[in-house]
């Protein structure tokens, strides 16, 4: 079965309008860190399953929340932490590594294995762009896609 998940990261506090329209209706959400509101983790909830990580942002509220996380969709594992310097060495087995924190889109298959960071969707830093990714699933085939949203005018 394919499914179609939503990778999200650094969203500080805004979720656009322009992202939640486009991830409705996907089957899952992967949010990278840095949320800095709890309401943010409501919202999104209520669309997919939720996959997070606590970002070096994230305060107080987000004790509860894993700083790095393993886990499986369709045929592919997972591994997710914010900061990029704090992947182990040892991957064996995972397919893909999810990461945040430079607010920068990064996209590349390294030994096989898919490094994605979405960029941030939430507010805007200086001219960065403003970037999510969609990833669709069918088994241990993917295919991802960068979600570029608008500067505001």
């Amino acid at each position: 079965m394919t499914q179609s998940i939503a990778v999200l990261s650094d969203t500080h506090g805004l979720l656009r309008p322009e992202v939640l329209s486009r991830i409705a209706g996907c089957d899952g959400i992967i949010h990278g860190g840095d949320i800095n509101k709890p309401e943010i983790l409501d919202t999104l909830r209520k669309i997919a399953p939720l996959y997070v990580v606590r970002g070096n942002n994230d305060k107080e509220w987000a004790e509860g929340l894993p700083e790095t996380l393993r886990f499986q969709l369709e045929g592919l594992q997972f591994f997710m932490v914010h900061n990029k310097k704090f992947v182990p060495k040892d991957l064996t087995g995972i397919d893909v590594v999810i990461f945040g924190h430079s607010h920068k889109y990064f996209q590349e298959v390294i030994d096989g294995r898919l490094w994605l960071n979405p960029g941030s969707c939430g507010k805007r830093r200086f001219d960065q762009e403003i970037t999510f990714a969609m990833l669709t699933i069918d088994g241990k085939a993917y295919r991802v896609e960068k979600m570029v949203i608008p500067h505001e005018k």
